[in-house]
């Protein structure tokens, strides 16, 4: 009996340990975004998390549904083919790194590397518009 005791704890005292050695959410997905460097010419140091991956695509998306309303469609569409382009580049197999996150977290880190490989990030990560329109006039 004080066997099958001290196996029990031993077997539970492992199990709490390896929950608590779990990475966040947020370490995962700077994993899948040092992973998908290389393959999206982003920087080495773009890391973003999933909830600055998808602020930065929608101010991407956002700022293309402005250029369609405002009569520059040919540009949204020049830069929504290059976008496309560089994901299908970045995108051919999921690295091992990126395998826990969901399909929209990891399609939202390809998109938002994808930004950053084009040039189209300032400083801090965030998309920038004006860098965008000046590599598509390129």
């Amino acid at each position: 009996m004080r066997r099958t005791t001290t196996a029990l704890l031993a077997a539970c005292l492992l199990a709490g340990a390896a929950v608590g050695c779990s990475k966040s959410g947020d370490e995962k997905a700077k994993d899948c975004a040092a992973a998908l460097t290389e393959r999206t010419g982003g920087g080495g140091a773009d890391e973003p998390t999933v909830s600055e991956a998808k602020r930065r695509v929608d101010a991407l998306d956002k700022t293309l549904a402005g250029m369609v309303r405002s009569g520059y469609q040919s540009v949204a569409k020049d830069a929504a083919d290059a976008l496309d382009e560089k994901t299908r580049d970045g995108g051919k197999s999921r690295p091992e790194a990126c395998e826990p996150l969901s399909e929209d977290d990891y399609t939202g880190l390809l998109m938002a590397k994808a930004i950053d490989g084009l040039g189209w990030t300032g400083e801090g990560g965030e998309f920038d518009r004006l860098k965008m329109v000046e590599s598509l006039g390129d």
